[in-house]
């Protein structure tokens, strides 16, 4: 008979965890023993990195910091679930996660830049976008969300617009989580699969793939035009989405001049084949 992990005593237990029993739990298992290590690793230096969040959120609470993160990308990058792995274990009262709707009637009158400023930090507070005004660079043009002049109006405004935050002393993250376009159409089939997922596919997911080519036009306007020195874009490369997210974690934590000892540059360490700042002749 086979126990279930709900029946197996304290004692099993142990006798499981020497190095016998693992051993045979192997043996008698398909084991995929280099992937097993593979995620047991990357759980143990998010830990790592989670924890280096919590001080670097502290040291932005008592200095009354404001720290801005910008999260683009193509449809199902994984934008959401990187924000996620950041917030798990931060302070929800000193964050906000920012994903705005669609326009209302109201807004869309409005100054374009206006209902993303009503979202900007507080001193002490991190906030991080999911997905900002950078909509009008690329999705909305893509779609016909905006005119053309819209357009060229906010590439013309957005430089002086993310300066002006950061002479006032709002610090600007920005990343670009970017995917091959297999990898795309094989995220969309599993959430078309996944009935817990589903919701996150929109009439825009469903012609991600049709507008490829226009989606990289934009987006290499937007490298070429909007990546000035205080706000440069930082391209995560996300077809592995375990080395995306602690890529991005450290970055941010290299980024923002909390206090660090030689322990926490050494995990800090980026990755060059993971991130790398953006250059508009490539990058999917």
């Amino acid at each position: 008979m086979v126990k279930s992990i709900e029946h197996i005593s304290q004692k099993e237990l142990e006798l499981l965890h020497s190095k016998q029993g693992k051993i045979e739990l192997l043996r008698n298992k398909q084991v995929n023993v280099k992937k097993a290590l593979k995620r047991v690793n990357y759980l143990n230096e998010l830990v790592d990195l989670q924890e280096e969040l919590l001080k670097m959120q502290q040291w932005v609470a008592e200095k009354k910091k404001r720290v801005v993160l910008l999260f683009e990308g193509r449809d199902a990058a994984g934008k959401g679930g990187a924000i996620r792995r950041f917030v798990e274990h931060m302070n929800p009262r000193m964050l906000r996660v920012v994903a705005l709707p669609e326009p209302t009637k109201a807004e869309k009158g409005q100054w374009y830049f206006q209902r993303y400023v009503l979202q900007l930090p507080n001193p002490g507070e991190i906030v991080f976008f999911n997905r900002s005004w950078f909509n009008r660079a690329i999705v909305e043009p893509v779609n016909g969300y905006c005119t053309q002049k819209q357009y060229r109006d906010f590439m013309d405004q957005v430089g002086d617009f993310e300066n002006m935050l950061v002479k006032d002393g709002i610090q600007i993250i920005k990343f670009w989580y970017s995917i091959s376009k297999e990898e795309q159409k094989s995220r969309f089939e599993s959430i078309r699969q996944d009935p817990l997922k589903q919701w996150k596919l929109s009439p825009i997911d469903d012609r991600a793939q049709e507008l490829w080519d226009d989606y990289t036009f934009y987006k290499k306007a937007m490298f070429a035009k909007a990546n000035g020195s205080e706000c440069s874009w930082n391209i995560i490369k996300s077809n592995y989405k375990p080395n995306a997210r602690t890529e991005s974690i450290k970055y941010v934590l290299r980024s923002v001049n909390y206090p660090k000892d030689e322990t926490v540059m050494n995990l800090l360490k980026p990755n060059p084949g993971i991130i790398e700042s953006a250059d508009p002749s490539t990058f999917t």
